[in-house]
């Protein structure tokens, strides 16, 4: 049996993506997921199809900086870090992930 692949759901990248890299600093597309996915025991998994184009929002939305570095595999990468307005929308994203699970906690409590 193959194990099942649990891709992040809509809506929710934005949330741990700037918690990844609030909590972790500065760090490139691959060490993003790979931290997302240790962080999650494994249970969550970032496509980086999803991830790339996230990242490129959010930095038009200034919740990002972007900056060119080298990676421990000597590879060039782009490194994002949260900015102070990410740190603004990351409560945001975090008051509304709150709202949403005590939703659906109440639902699922109801028999």
């Amino acid at each position: 049996m193959t194990p099942r692949r649990n891709n992040v759901l809509q809506g929710t990248l934005v949330l741990l993506v700037l918690r990844t890299l609030d909590a972790r600093g500065p760090l490139h597309g691959y060490a993003i997921t790979s931290a997302i996915h240790a962080l999650s025991d494994e249970l969550l998994r970032v496509e980086e199809g999803s991830l790339y184009p996230a990242l490129h929002r959010m930095e038009q939305d200034g919740w990002l900086e972007g900056e060119w570095g080298v990676t421990e595999k000597n590879r060039e990468a782009r490194f994002y870090a949260i900015t102070a307005a990410g740190r603004r929308q990351l409560r945001r994203e975090r008051e509304s992930w709150d709202r949403l699970t005590e939703g659906v906690g109440r639902v699922l409590a109801c028999a």
